[in-house]
């Protein structure tokens, strides 16, 4: 059996002018960054404006788990079918981080037969986007601690900056660091720390932005310090959005690239679901579904995270209606959510399975929720038994929806033709999508409703502090912002090890902040972090050239 990047570097890649030429791309509206990726020129994009757009297709899944539940992989397997069965499709998904790609996670490029390709560019440097934004980022970063040293006209509190610096790889020794280390030539000694890059309000404002003149708003108007009157100092009073801009000018184009079946994917942005909103950028699904009939897009970790997020704040703010959504499940991750321990997932156990499905069960009702059509895909393994996997579609059909088996991993869009089919069926019946909470409620009543009705918590538990923080940024105008949840992807609580679907529990808030340029607050939940650390054996330590100069270990 071939691993994936063995089948990836084995593709038959068309040039990137035919794939673009699939939806309508002219030659001369591609940037090429070598034969088979391209960016999209701005220019084309914005003479789109007037198209009608096609029809928006979420994927999301269960909670998370070591058996791996193959949501992106889903995502290609799913466009590939729709082009198989005659649908103009594209697919959107996000960037791969470096962090997670040499830490345990992996790659972001599907896997099997259901990959885009380059699978090693995408998941490396690919076009460069993510060192743009980390750039940026820090840029902004420079430009504050060195108008303190400058005098400090905007008189900014040196306690009270809350910009840190940023970099895309996973160091838990960063998170908390000392500057200006050395005397008074190196600037105000302070502590910060660093964040990943995907976590950074750049990377939001990025995925977020409309086009070039949006973005720069958004960067200008993000809050990075405040004065000893607790007055907010922004990225325009440093008078470096200009700058920013220049840099991420390039980044703000959507990547073009093509799966295993040659379906255009649109690749770009990459915000964890975790600790941001995990979703690919509205620029990107915007540029895709005024050029296809399907757009198949993905959101981040379990529906709980990736698909509340993207229902929203970026539905919310970009004005999309998604017309259906794809949660996929495995046998294996369902046996886990029952309590099987990872080593024992290959024996038949229809017990534990039909226990797991409470999981499944709770992402059904949330996304059934938002007033959207919902099929489960059965992403399948080897080890698979029919018995198992009749009772995942009992169990289903029980809860008003459909599971559907597919086999895109080892049969490519073949293996998923049955789940288009459905999935074209539910999207021309219609959705009645509708956010969760309206804008005009209070910050509190936003983070208690999707506490409650997502998470089933019992109750929400925050320090006087945080409450009146919240209080004040309703006071200055920020009162009608969605909320950006960062809590673990492996649990419907705040304990990663709650599996199953908990309720009653009690969700602890350690922390708000204010994304005014993003447009949301981001509410830190448990022990998540901002900078993940790498495991005790790290995927870095199987990452190699052999003898050829090929890649060998990324997966």
């Amino acid at each position: 059996m071939l691993s994936d990047i063995e089948i990836a570097r084995a593709a038959q890649k068309r040039p990137i002018p035919e794939i673009g030429a699939k939806l309508g791309i002219p030659a001369e509206a591609l940037i090429p960054y070598g034969r088979d990726k391209a960016k999209v020129d701005e220019a084309f994009i914005a003479g789109l404006s007037d198209r009608p757009m096609g029809k928006l297709i979420l994927v999301t899944a269960i909670n998370p788990t070591p058996a791996g539940e193959g949501k992106t992989t889903t995502t290609v397997g799913l466009g590939d079918a729709l082009s198989r069965i005659g649908q103009r499709a594209a697919i959107c998904i996000r960037e791969a981080s470096l962090g997670p790609n040499f830490g345990m996670k992996g790659g972001a490029a599907g896997g099997g037969y259901a990959q885009i390709v380059p699978m090693e560019d995408m998941n490396l440097h690919f076009t460069g986007d993510f060192h743009a934004i980390t750039a940026a980022h820090n840029l902004l970063a420079a430009m504050i601690d060195n108008h303190i040293y400058w005098g400090n006209g905007l008189e900014i509190d040196e306690r009270r900056v809350t910009w840190k610096r940023v970099m895309d790889m996973n160091d838990r020794a960063l998170r908390d660091v000392v500057v200006g280390l050395g005397g008074v030539s190196n600037g105000f000694l302070r502590q910060t720390g660093f964040d990943i890059t995907v976590a950074s309000e750049v990377m939001a404002c990025l995925c977020l932005s409309r086009d070039l003149e949006d973005l720069q708003e958004r960067l200008g108007r993000m809050v990075v310090a405040y004065r000893r009157d607790r007055s907010p100092i922004t990225c325009r009073d440093i008078g470096a959005d200009g700058a920013m801009v220049v840099l991420l000018k390039e980044a703000m184009q959507p990547n073009l690239v093509q799966t295993l079946e040659h379906t255009p994917a649109f690749v770009h942005g990459g915000p964890f679901a975790n600790i941001a909103h995990g979703c690919n950028s509205v620029m990107a699904t915007t540029t895709a579904l005024r050029l296809a009939d399907y757009v198949v897009t993905e959101a981040g970790f379990g529906a709980d995270l990736g698909a509340e997020k993207f229902f929203d704040i970026k539905c919310r703010k970009a004005g999309l209606k998604p017309a259906a959504a794809v949660i996929v499940a495995t046998i294996r991750a369902l046996k886990m959510n029952g309590g099987v321990t990872k080593d024992n997932l290959g024996p038949e156990n229809v017990a534990a399975v039909t226990k797991g499905c409470a999981n499944l069960g709770r992402h059904i009702a949330n996304t059934k929720g938002f007033g959207v059509p919902v099929v489960v895909a059965i992403n399948h393994f080897a080890t698979d038994t029919a018995a198992e996997v009749e009772a995942v579609r009992a169990y289903v059909a029980g809860q008003g929806c459909e599971a559907i088996e597919c086999r895109h991993w080892a049969e490519g869009g073949a293996g998923a033709e049955d789940l288009a089919r459905k999935v074209v069926q539910m999207a021309e019946g219609g959705s009645a999508f509708a956010p969760l909470y309206p804008d005009d409620m209070s910050l509190w009543d936003k983070i208690d409703t999707i506490a409650r009705r997502i998470y089933h918590a019992g109750d929400v538990i925050a320090d006087k502090a945080v409450r009146d923080q919240l209080r004040q940024w309703e006071a200055a105008g920020h009162g009608n912002l969605p909320i950006c949840m960062a809590k673990t992807q492996y649990s419907f609580s705040s304990d990663p090890a709650l599996r199953g679907a908990p309720s009653g529990h009690t969700l602890p808030i350690r922390e708000v902040r204010l994304s005014a340029g993003a447009g949301f607050v981001v509410v830190i939940c448990g022990e998540i972090m901002t900078m993940p650390g790498l495991p005790r054996h790290p995927a870095a330590e199987n990452i190699r050239l052999n003898a050829e100069g090929e890649i060998e270990g990324l997966f």
